[in-house]
């Protein structure tokens, strides 16, 4: 039997849970319909449920992780939250006062079929629908993106924060310009 994932240190977790990109599916948006529809009933003051991270732009490599951002109103307690999101399989990854990460589909053994990493947020705290949209908008820039991951995957298999890191730029830069053309869309 192996370790729990609880008692294993970050290096052991990311050797389990290596990064690797994968050609587009089409099954990871009926992962996110079921998973949207199965939050949407277990956590009633959810404001907007949405799938991002690239997984959601069917024209770029992503890790097989569908990336799903939940966003609730200022006045929600993120605590009771963060209860019916693990009640409902997910577990807590990180927390600060107004930003908690979740995963589910990690077990000890690797990877289950399906992998999830939900975002749960305060309204407005969304600038992942910015970037999803222009690259989506912008296949120019997707193109760009996917290059860079792919040169960053190798080199960052075994360390998640780095990989994610040396993405932060140029995700910023086109967020920001997103921002401008979009203005307040959310």
């Amino acid at each position: 039997m192996g370790k729990k994932l609880s008692k294993m240190s970050l290096e052991e977790l990311w050797q389990l849970f290596p990064i690797f990109l994968t050609e587009h599916q089409d099954s990871w948006k009926n992962w996110y319909d079921n998973e949207k529809a199965a939050l949407e009933k277990a956590i009633p003051q959810s404001f907007r449920i949405n799938h991002i991270g690239s997984t959601a732009v069917s024209s770029i490599l992503a890790k097989p992780i569908v990336d799903i951002l939940m966003e609730v109103p200022k006045e929600c307690d993120l605590t009771v939250t963060k209860d019916l999101l693990i009640k409902n399989g997910y577990t807590c990854m990180s927390q600060s006062a107004d930003r908690l990460s979740f995963n589910k589909g990690y077990t000890k053994n690797g990877f289950s079929e399906k992998v999830f990493h939900l975002h749960l947020r305060y309204i407005g705290d969304n600038d992942e629908l910015y970037f999803r949209d222009y690259i989506i908008e912008h296949p120019n820039v997707a193109c760009e993106y996917q290059k860079m991951k792919l040169s960053l995957w190798k080199k960052f298999e075994h360390n998640r924060d780095d990989y994610t890191n040396a993405k932060t730029e140029f995700v910023q830069k086109y967020t920001n310009e997103a921002k401008l053309k979009y203005g307040n869309r959310y």
